[in-house]
């Protein structure tokens, strides 16, 4: 399973050489005020998907330290002695 595996994430790797190696002109990317940046489509490409995985684990943060902090809570709650029983009437 383990060469499957490798032999998968091998292919992905290959292919994503490729990919660059076909992709290497140059873009120009314009902004305002007459701002421009000329790179390779490959490193435009990575930067967008990098800044997209970023933004996505930014987003994720508040629910995760929200789970964190019910989970600690929850723990705490757990490891604490029960309270006795209250009888009513007495």
């Amino acid at each position: 399973m383990k060469i499957f595996t490798w032999a998968i994430r091998l292919t992905i790797f290959v292919l994503l050489v490729a990919f660059a190696a076909k992709n290497a002109d140059p873009v120009t990317l314009r902004f305002y005020f007459d701002l421009a940046l000329q790179a390779p489509l490959v490193l435009v490409l990575f930067g967008f998907f990098a800044a997209g995985a970023l933004f996505g684990m930014l987003a994720l943060l508040g629910t995760l330290l929200r789970q964190r902090r019910e989970i600690a809570r929850l723990k705490k709650q757990q490891d604490s002695p029960p309270e006795p029983p209250r009888i009513a009437g007495a």
